[in-house]
């Protein structure tokens, strides 16, 4: 029985495919994330990369409310690795967790880690300090509840008048307005020793003229209009060119005399520069500017440009780093090369649309009842009214009152109508005397039948009315899932800041399957509706000309002269 309803969970896509986990038995589920580091020349060491979950990635229904149960395995599938949970939505169906995987390099062409979840009693071992490099020596991820402070184990407190962005980059951002955010002089940030500053920008208008990053006279990051200058005591690099109202990624390296400058992973400028002082002075970030800001860092060492190209590239909105398996199970829904696109939408599918297509299914399966057991009854009528109305046509006078003897015919309507007649004859009909019907007596014979008549047309079109409102509020059903799930999408994309066409895309795609969904019962609908209101019209017509003809017969032969 167990077996039976898994089957059936299965192909209604109500339930996701369980398996066992390789690497815990209590965790049911698991996702297999691949790597594709093609881009990167050089082996990185415990980079952290962002895993973005969304309602085309992961059902969300087959997880704890916080996400709890989440675990990252290694490659080998066995060692756990450490993650954070920046943000977990299970309402809208949106998570962004920061994973420190052991190695990224081109050279792995299978490289990849595995998430498990599906374990209710599971608690989280999320951990935001630990997966933190030695090198990093301010970290600002701008949450609203730890808006001014650091994340790294420097823990930093900074000041300023910033406000946060629910729909950030990663998480929330921070909004500035022109007055800066000012990070306190620290030891630990010291160029001669090597030093690397990044971060993600969104200016909210260009041309502008502000300084994204500033230390008196030592070292002054600053755009002028769209372009970056870097300026190391007296020495300026310039490069890169801004866009407006777009997320761009920004650093700049110092190491042995030599300047980086870098935009969205890509070197723009660089030169030789003279050594500066860090420590003693305090840090200006976006003094003059407008716009959003987000993952400040700050390291101690000068990071490379593969290092560069793989922040920039894993943590973008539109990251192709990493890649979820599409369906649920170890190895996804790609076996063959080819997406399992219907397990996709089905996962995708938002509560409203999943209620809008339960109510469709019923009422399809009510349309399909109705049409069966319609053609079934037409069917039936049709066959019987064709026996009995050639006994009829054949009958002479003597037999024209006889034929309800031996009669076998259970859906003849013509022999209804007949016999209802017939019952009325028979009334008026005295024992020893010779049937003589005056004209008032046909006329209630007439009224007799014609009652009947309205019965049996009644008795043929009912339950037609279910086919009309399944033609007519099919399509309407599945357009408000259609709507409603658009709506949710679009909201809970906003709440997030994940504008990427992977988080878009399936969300929409799933909606557009509750018209889907309404079209499918309103066609076969449509079509079985007139087909059977035809075959109805028909046996309704037949009806009319077998009284006519009943009543003008009797008439004739039982009238009074």
């Amino acid at each position: 029985m167990k077996k039976l309803l898994v089957i059936l969970s299965l192909l209604m896509g109500i339930f996701p495919l369980s398996v066992l986990a390789e690497w815990n038995e209590e965790w049911s589920q698991r996702k297999k994330i691949s790597i594709n580091a093609a881009s990167i020349t050089q082996a990185i060491t415990q980079p952290s990369v962002v895993v973005r979950l969304h309602s085309g990635n992961f059902d969300f229904t087959s997880v704890n409310v916080d996400g709890s149960d989440l675990r990252f395995i290694a490659q080998d599938d066995k060692t756990e690795l450490k993650y954070f949970v920046e943000k977990f939505d299970a309402v809208n169906e949106l998570a962004i967790i920061w994973v420190q995987v052991p190695q990224i390099s081109s050279a792995d062409k299978d490289a990849h880690f595995w998430l498990y979840y599906g374990n209710e009693n599971a608690t989280s071992s999320a951990n935001p300090k630990i997966m933190l490099d030695s090198h990093l020596v301010a970290k600002f991820q701008f949450s609203e509840k730890a808006l001014l402070q650091d994340s790294s184990p420097s823990g930093i407190l900074a000041s300023g008048k910033i406000t946060a962005q629910k729909a950030g980059l990663i998480g929330e951002s921070a909004i500035l307005t022109g007055e800066s955010l000012v990070i306190p002089a620290n030891a630990a940030i010291n160029a001669s020793a090597g030093f690397t500053w990044s971060a993600w920008i969104k200016p909210s208008a260009l041309p502008q003229t502000a300084s994204l990053y500033s230390q008196e006279k030592n070292v002054d990051l600053s755009v002028a209009a769209q372009t970056l200058n870097l300026k190391i005591a007296d020495v300026v690099i310039t490069g890169g060119e801004l866009k407006a109202a777009a997320w761009q990624h920004i650093a700049f390296t110092l190491n042995a005399g030599k300047a980086v400058l870098y935009l969205n992973g890509t070197e723009v400028a660089k030169g030789d520069v003279p050594t500066v002082d860090t420590t003693t002075t305090d840090i200006k970030i976006g003094e003059g500017f407008t716009g959003e800001v987000d993952e400040l860092e700050i390291a101690n060492i000068a990071r490379s440009a593969d290092f560069v190209r793989l922040i920039a590239s894993s943590e973008s909105v539109d990251s192709q780093l990493l890649k979820i398996a599409e369906g649920e199970g170890d190895e996804g829904a790609e076996e063959e090369g080819e997406a399992n696109y219907l397990a996709i939408l089905i996962n995708s599918l938002t509560i409203d649309a999943k209620i809008v297509i339960a109510i469709l299914a019923v009422m399809f399966a009510i349309s399909v009842w109705v049409m069966w057991s319609k053609a079934m009854l037409v069917s039936r009528t049709d066959k019987d009214n064709k026996k009995f109305l050639a006994r009829f046509q054949k009958a002479n006078a003597d037999d024209l009152l006889e034929l309800d003897k031996g009669a076998k015919y259970p859906y003849s309507n013509l022999f209804k109508l007949y016999d209802a007649g017939l019952r009325e004859i028979k009334k008026r009909q005295h024992e020893g005397e010779k049937l003589s019907l005056s004209g008032a007596s046909m006329d209630a014979i007439k009224a007799a039948i014609d009652a009947d008549l309205v019965r049996e047309t009644q008795r043929q079109n009912a339950g037609m009315v279910l086919l009309t409102i399944a033609i007519s509020g099919g399509p309407f059903l599945g357009l408000l899932g259609t709507v409603v799930g658009v709506m949710i999408t679009f909201a809970a994309i906003a709440a997030a800041g994940d504008v990427n066409v992977n988080a878009i895309a399936p969300g929409i795609a799933a909606a557009l399957l509750a018209t889907v969904a309404g079209l499918a019962v309103a066609i076969p609908a449509l079509f079985g509706y007139n087909y059977l209101a035809s075959r109805i019209k028909n046996i309704t017509i037949a009806m009319q000309i077998f009284v006519d003809e009943f009543v003008t017969r009797s008439a004739e032969l039982f009238g009074k002269e």
